[in-house]
């Protein structure tokens, strides 16, 4: 019967310790590879992420739309488009009021953008038309033997006033499209007589503006 205790405690101490020897076995197996000391802050190299409080909400916009808050980009400046009939004003413009009988007159035009915006016109030859009348009757006309007509396209800022650069010199004779080389061409009454100039560049005509040749 004594025997027999023995026995059975031998047993159960050999159990014990091999099931001790098995749990440190495998004990010491999973510190190997799990290393849980790794993630205990006192031992890692990483700085511990301080916890961010919750962004204060505002009424204000953002710098820019995207909120890279970088500064909002410019708008692009439109280049101005053509002159509207309605924003030019023409005048018309002699050197003087009266002439002796030696002197020609020298006939220019100003040109200005009524309008309230900036625009772009065409003030080439091709689109000027001076011409010199007596009452009705038209006696002299730029067009009738122009040279080389051109096209000279400026922009004019709202209220700008732009004039002539090379008047145009009437010889104070008539003038017609077919005799342009003529050398006796009818010459104009002077002894006070009152002619009138009144220039067209495109559509937009002036009013007549009159002198008077001695």
């Amino acid at each position: 019967m004594y025997r027999r205790r023995r026995l059975v405690v031998f047993v159960l101490t050999l159990i014990l310790l091999a099931a001790a020897v098995t749990g440190a076995v495998f004990g010491i197996r999973w510190l190997v590879q799990e290393q849980p000391w790794q993630n205990l802050p006192f031992l890692s190299d990483e700085p511990v992420a301080e916890e961010s409080a919750d962004p204060i909400p505002t009424i204000l916009p953002t710098a820019s739309p995207n909120g890279g808050g970088g500064p909002t980009p410019e708008p692009t400046e439109q280049e101005p488009e053509a002159c509207a009939n309605g924003a030019l004003q023409v005048v018309a413009v002699t050197d003087q009021d009266t002439y002796q009988p030696e002197q020609n007159p020298k006939l220019s035009m100003e040109l200005t953008n009524v309008g309230a915006v900036d625009c772009v016109v065409n003030v080439g030859t091709k689109q000027q038309r001076f011409v010199v009348s007596s009452g009705p009757d038209d006696w002299w006309r730029s067009t009738d033997c122009q040279v080389d007509p051109s096209d000279q396209w400026v922009t004019l800022e709202a209220g700008q006033t732009v004039s002539t650069v090379d008047p145009v010199t009437w010889d104070r004779t008539r003038s017609y499209d077919d005799t342009c080389d003529a050398d006796n061409r009818p010459g104009a009454v002077g002894g006070g007589a009152t002619y009138t100039l009144t220039v067209r560049l495109g559509e937009v005509t002036s009013a007549p503006n009159s002198f008077i040749l001695y």
